[in-house]
């Protein structure tokens, strides 16, 4: 090659060199943080100081450092008290399956960009099909995201349920969705890209566990079709992102089945439990659903992003985008599993599955069970901790690890707890020691906990409420 920098870009050898360099600095930087050889969850920096840093390092900076910057100016997830998003710390055999995804680029349109990664999504996908209790004709695929394969499921949704042809021929009737107040924004976004509008997004309360309110179903149809929407799907969470409850899956599914209804159950966060012998229960009904989203990149360990769409009847799986590119796809008349870019919103998109089947074939479906069991465990034990504490108190009882508490004191208004409880979560974000988010809930501001990390300990979940109690100690002195 008579080209030097294009030589040097595609070296072997560099290649080798950089990459023990980089898998050696990430086992470190492993071992540090699930050891807690480190303090620090996150090195806070205000946004504009952040961009000022990166601004000067690509002028100035010193490029064998480059790497070891990124890492250290990152949330560290692995750390035990990251308690923060819903981010898996991610197995770190997923790292070289991201690897090989990289450097192959195999972009998966078609069957002959992705031989072995179609093949092991169609496993992946069968598997998935069955723990849900789907039947042999089920079928599905992986996308990049919750987000995208809900937006996926109701496009499935309206595409089986409206008798004309809306993906060719659009649509002047009015459509709507059923969906509880508390589900993901991402539901609302999707609909409002579908065309519906803020008058198709029928918001169901939620009762006071902050999960749908089932004995409103029927009102609410009713109402929606005396203002001439014609209702054509119902979304179930399991469970909702704010407060990790799950809705009554069963009581919907009656619902659906009733007035003929798609019934999607937006899984993103806590599918994973059909692997849970101890905690499936909570998704009694998904097994009666059209659809359901599973991420890989919460509650299974992968990396980011990678997400499971299954259908119970398979034909929906590969119908959504109808359509023809010629240089691209050809017409079949078997069921031609293998080109995904007939079923999925992407055409090019990653080798996900082989995050999946990795993890399966090193380690078993046993591992998914054992992560999350221990998950929501810890979960329902960090809100008994809250529960105890009288300085404190849950925003609901806790059925997953997601938790929702926040300071209280009688003598104070919910405004000016509302403010104390902000202040309470950016002086946790600023100290850096632990990493937690925040929600709001009724009016009523609340720390927010994930409970991501299997490292994570009651320890450690104690060591939080005291760290918190500490800082309201200095807000206290400060006369906040």
């Amino acid at each position: 090659m008579k080209n030097p920098l294009l030589k040097a870009v595609y070296s072997p050898e560099d290649f080798r060199k950089r990459g023990h360099r980089l898998i050696d600095a990430l086992a470190d930087h492993l071992e540090d943080k699930l050891h807690e050889k480190s303090e620090q969850t996150i090195h806070w920096n205000p946004p504009e100081d952040e961009l000022k840093f990166w601004e000067d390092f690509l002028q100035t900076g010193d490029e064998a450092s480059l790497f070891s910057e990124i890492t250290k100016r990152t949330t560290h997830v692995h750390h035990p008290k990251y308690i923060g998003h819903q981010v898996s710390p991610t197995a770190p055999i997923t790292a070289l399956s991201g690897m090989i995804s990289s450097l192959l680029n195999n972009g998966m349109a078609v069957y002959e960009m992705g031989m072995a990664p179609s093949a092991i999504e169609r496993l992946v996908v069968d598997m998935l099909c069955r723990k849900i209790g789907f039947h042999t004709q089920s079928r599905g695929f992986l996308t990049s995201g919750g987000t995208l394969a809900n937006l996926t499921a109701l496009l499935s949704a309206r595409k089986a349920t409206v008798t004309n042809d809306v993906w060719n021929e659009g649509h002047s009737g009015q459509l709507g969705i059923m969906v509880s107040e508390e589900a993901h924004y991402c539901v609302d976004r999707a609909a409002k890209i579908m065309g519906l509008g803020e008058q198709g997004i029928i918001k169901i309360p939620a009762g006071k566990d902050f999960s749908i309110d089932t004995s409103l179903l029927e009102d609410y149809f009713e109402r929606a079709g005396e203002k001439g929407i014609r209702i054509f799907a119902i979304v179930g969470s399991a469970p909702s992102t704010a407060t990790g409850v799950y809705d009554d899956l069963e009581a919907i599914s009656a619902f659906a089945g009733k007035h003929g209804l798609w019934f999607h159950v937006d899984g993103a966060h806590g599918g994973a439990a059909i692997f849970s012998e101890k905690y499936k229960g909570l998704l009694s009904g998904v097994q009666d659903s059209d659809s359901v989203v599973i991420d890989g990149h919460k509650m299974m360990m992968m990396p980011t992003i990678t997400t499971a769409l299954l259908f119970k009847n398979g034909k929906h799986a590969s119908t959504t985008f109808s359509q023809k590119a010629d240089y691209l796809l050809t017409q079949t008349d078997h069921e031609d599993w293998y080109n995904l870019g007939k079923r999925t919103f992407e055409c090019t998109k990653t080798m996900m599955s082989i995050h999946w089947f990795t993890l399966l074939k090193t380690y078993g479906e046993g591992v998914f069970d054992e992560y999350l069991t221990q998950l929501y465990d810890r979960g329902r034990e960090f809100g008994a901790l809250v529960e105890t504490d009288p300085q404190f108190e849950l925003a609901v009882k806790p059925v997953s690890n997601i938790v929702c508490f926040r300071y209280i004191n009688d003598t104070l208004d919910t405004t000016t707890l509302n403010k104390i409880n902000a202040q309470l979560r950016q002086r946790l974000l600023e100290d850096g020691e632990f990493y937690i988010v925040q929600t709001q809930l009724r009016g009523k501001h609340y720390l927010r906990t994930t409970i991501m990390n299997p490292f994570t300990t009651k320890v450690h979940l104690e060591s939080l409420l005291e760290k918190v109690k500490g800082i309201l100690g200095d807000l206290a002195q400060a006369g906040m």
